[in-house]
């Protein structure tokens, strides 16, 4: 019994060319126009650019006149209207791209009417649906109630006798400060006086030194009193008894005294607090 015969070799397990290849091998190099009058209306306006470049070549108007026709004829054949040839497209499609733009020109305005209308009407309509809904959220708090009920606080009666008197204390605390206060004018004014006083007098040391100064002074005039005047012609007293016969009669010192201006009082002063 004969073997079966091997399998040949199969398709490879390789892809296969894929849909965008195959596209872009169907793909048409021509370019794609939608409208015949629009290419037309752009091959007039490159008219004057193609003579301008035939300008100066043998041959005159005739060269001009084959220059512009093979530029427009090259411009037909390199362009598709919708898919189709310049010679096959007619005047048809040029009409319904023309209709296409005239139907997306009311659609556009349409729009623009419409959007001009909502801005005027629908502020007005939310503003009623806004009070509607500012309206119902006062009417739900008004219908709120608390969970706790706040207990009122009332004094014990046994406090009010204190608060009682506290009350006619505060009274009477409050015009002994008024009295204070408008007595404090005055007893700024005595203290002022006393301390102006007290500057004049002077101090315990400064009498302590003059006295043992003018000590040998006193002496000095007690003795040429008694050597100036005769112990003949002064009449003694008798009621009067004393150590001396002699009256001696102190002088008041003026202020501009050489001893004033030697031995100046010193003054005092007094710090008063008035707060």
């Amino acid at each position: 019994m004969a073997a079966p015969p091997a399998p040949g070799p199969g398709p490879g397990p390789g892809p296969g060319p894929g849909p965008e290849e195959a596209g872009a091998a169907r793909r048409d190099p021509r370019v794609r126009c939608c409208s015949r009058r629009g290419l037309g209306a752009l091959l007039e306006l490159c008219a004057p650019f193609v003579r301008a470049l035939a300008q100066g070549q043998p041959g005159g108007a005739a060269a001009e006149a084959d220059a512009l026709w093979n530029f427009e004829t090259a411009v037909r054949e390199n362009v598709t209207i919708n898919g189709q040839a310049w010679e096959e497209a007619s005047e048809e499609s040029q009409l319904q791209s023309d209709s296409n733009v005239k139907i997306l020109e009311d659609q556009f305005d349409e729009l623009i009417v419409e959007t001009a209308t909502r801005r005027k009407q629908w502020p007005k309509k939310i503003l009623v649906h806004a009070i509607q809904t500012m309206k119902a959220e006062q009417e739900m708090l008004k219908l709120y109630q608390p969970v706790v009920k706040p207990a009122e606080i009332r004094p014990q009666p046994s406090q009010d006798a204190y608060i009682a008197d506290l009350k006619r204390a505060t009274e009477v605390a409050a015009k002994q400060i008024s009295e204070a206060m408008q007595s404090i004018p005055a007893l700024i004014e005595k203290a002022e006086g006393f301390s102006q006083a007290l500057t004049l007098q002077p101090t315990l040391e400064l009498c302590k030194l003059r006295q043992e100064v003018f000590s040998g002074c006193k002496v000095k005039e007690e003795n040429d009193v008694q050597t100036l005047v005769p112990p003949g012609e002064v009449t003694p007293t008798g009621t009067v008894c004393s150590r001396s016969p002699y009256v001696l009669l102190k002088k008041r010192k003026a202020a501009d005294s050489p001893e004033r201006r030697r031995y100046p009082l010193r003054r005092r002063k007094i710090a008063l607090r008035t707060g």
